[in-house]
């Protein structure tokens, strides 16, 4: 307990709640981390870009999807986050995030995005063809969204393909 706060605080300025734990995360609403990640189909013009969503507390992934870096592939994400009833978003701030998520909800900054840019290195650890300078890269876009998206099933969804 830190007691140099509790010396200049005034009672009257305390409130103390008492709740369940599974009432106050129902209360306090889910956040989630959004992000993107680039790679390449077959030569560094052509980027593919992994969209996903974690759990902000608990840093399980809730939905991902693959495509450009545009607002249309974003919206895809959203519909799948729809049923989740998100209540806070956490982004870096890509345009994307900033005209499709209300103000009030949409959170930027690094610090609190940290267990998503900690998913990222364990995916590009992982999977080499996610690594920047690699000679492990997909030829068709097919391939590149399978692979990725069966080791995200296999080892985030815990669904075995």
């Amino acid at each position: 307990m830190n007691q140099a706060v509790l010396q200049d605080l005034a009672p009257e300025h305390v409130e103390v709640e008492i709740c369940r734990a599974d009432e106050l995360a129902q209360r306090r609403g889910l956040a989630s981390e959004l992000d993107e990640m680039w790679s390449y189909v077959g030569k560094q013009v052509e980027p593919r870009w992994l969209w996903h969503a974690i759990d902000h507390h608990s840093g399980t992934v809730l939905a991902y999807v693959f495509g450009r870096r545009k607002d249309a592939v974003f919206l895809q994400l959203q519909a799948l986050l729809e049923p989740f009833g998100i209540t806070r978003f956490y982004t870096d701030g890509w345009g994307a995030y900033e005209r499709h998520i209300a103000p009030e909800q949409h959170h930027v900054g690094k610090e609190n995005t940290q267990k998503i840019e900690s998913n990222h290195i364990n995916l590009r650890t992982r999977i080499t063809r996610l690594v920047r300078r690699t000679i492990c890269f997909s030829k068709t876009t097919t391939m590149h969204d399978l692979v990725i998206g069966l080791f995200i099933n296999r080892y985030e969804f815990g669904v075995a393909l």
